[in-house]
Order: structure tokens, then sequence, then C-alpha cells
């Protein structure tokens, strides 16, 4: 069957080199997922493409969309670029690490359902400076059920109690209440704030999503717990989930480095 160039909605997830003048694009797609697709002549001078392809940039091309080996771009209708995300360095290494956990949980050229508008409106809040640990948190737990794990957020996995406190057991594959904590001596220690936060985030609709605010203490128990899970029970280790830690390490030198000097400067006479 010939194939034909059809219209899809995308956003360019990333871009390299391929010979001399031509590019290999990464595009999430609304009907096929994640496609690789060929750029004739991307890095010529004048491309009247160039703009069209810069990773974070999203709208609607029109193209040859493959079910194997790639796919070919021939025009781009209409499209915006996400500049929250490129001008902000904590914006785009969330955003960087959102789209390599989506490469990885969603497999090429098959589609994915509502996931595009989630992805979507997760890159747009982030995007327009919503707070990227908490977007992308959301979008971790959420994901997930794509890796082969399902954890029970809502209730204790023993008794099925949702009226008590609860926490976290990777063992147990989901919640334990409080009368049954002894079930695992491992269990992650979460505050109830954070619990709660989790059974959220199971099921929110980005799209509905408008403020965030989380505190400090909380933000870094979710991390540590999302991190946890991922690491004991997906085993993924993402480049640019690497590059998350490195940043938040160089943070925090620097914020301490600040104390120290604002201490030093208060005991000089």
């Amino acid at each position: 069957m010939a194939r034909v160039n059809e219209p899809f909605e995308g956003v360019i997830m990333y871009r390299r080199d391929y010979r001399e003048r031509d590019l290999l694009v990464k595009i999430l797609t609304d009907k096929r997922g994640p496609l690789m697709f060929f750029v004739r002549g991307a890095k010529r001078r004048g491309f009247r493409m160039a703009a069209d392809i810069l990773p974070f940039t999203y709208g609607t091309y029109v193209g040859l969309l493959a079910d194997d080996g790639l796919s070919y771009i021939v025009s781009a209708q209409e499209t915006h670029q996400m500049r929250g995300i490129g001008k902000d360095l904590n914006r785009n290494a969330y955003a960087t690490y959102l789209l390599e956990l989506v490469d990885q949980a969603f497999e090429e050229g098959v589609a994915m359902g509502g996931w595009f508008q989630q992805v979507m409106a997760a890159l747009k809040l982030i995007d327009a400076g919503r707070d990227p640990q908490v977007i992308v948190n959301v979008m971790e737990v959420q994901l997930l059920n794509r890796f082969g794990v399902a954890p029970i957020w809502t209730r204790c996995v023993v008794c099925g109690r949702s009226d008590l406190p609860l926490d976290y057991s990777e063992t147990q594959g989901g919640m334990l209440c409080i009368n049954h904590f002894n079930e695992d001596e491992y269990r992650l220690h979460l505050s109830p704030k954070v619990t709660a936060y989790l059974r959220l985030f199971a099921t929110l609709n980005l799209a509905q999503v408008d403020r965030v605010n989380v505190a400090l203490a909380t933000k870094r128990q979710l991390k540590r717990a999302l991190d946890k899970i991922y690491d004991d029970q997906v085993g993924l280790r993402l480049k640019s989930k690497r590059f998350i830690h490195e940043m938040d390490s160089w943070t925090s030198r620097l914020q301490n480095s600040r104390q120290t000097s604002v201490s030093d400067d208060e005991k000089s006479p």
C-alpha cells in the first residue's frame, strides 16, 4: 500500500546529526507515539523548516509516517516554541528528563491515546513556569504502570483501609496502613502529606491544573521516594536524571557557600 502524507500533532523530543547536511529528529506524535524522522538538508543555511524542528517546538506537521524505519517530514503548518523551557536551565532539565522517560515508556510507532495530551499539558505547565519537579513527579507516578509497576496508592494492600495514616512499601507493592507498618521494616517512612500527594498524582489530569504550590520539605520527600521506586523497581538510569541530580548538588553547594559567607560576615568586627 502506498504511503500518503498526513497531518499530525507533535513536539520535538531531540535531534542528532546524520551525514553532512541531514538530521534525525525524534518527535512525540499524537498518532504514532515517538517516531524518528529523517530531515534531508536540515543543516543547510536557510533551511525553510529550521525553526520548526528545534527541540521543544510543537505544533502541526505533515509527513510520511512509517510503520517501521524512518519517517519523513514534508512540511510544518503551524508551530510554536516553548521559550520558557529554552531559556531556563532547571525547566529544560526536567522537560528533557520527562521526554526521555516517555521515550522509554512508549513503543515507537504505536498510538499513545490520551497520554499524548497529558505529556503536552505537562510540558506547557513547565514552559509557563510552574514547578517542574512537581509536574514531572506527577508524570513519574502515572508512568509507573507503563513500566510494569502498578502500586496501590489509595488503600492499605493488607486490609484495604484508607482512613488511617499510610506509608509506601516497595516489597508489598503499595501502601500499608499504620496497623500493618510492621509488615515492612524498610517502608519509605513518608509523611502523611507526601502519601496524600502520591495518591493525588496517580489520577491527576494536568490539563486541569493551573497553580502548583508544594512545600520544599514535601518536594524533597517526593523526589526521594520516586527516585527510589524508579531505581529499585523500574531500573532506569537515564542521563537526564543524572544531570538533575548534579544540578541539585551544585545548587546545594552554592547555597551552603552563601550561608557560610553570610555567617563569616556576621562574625566580622
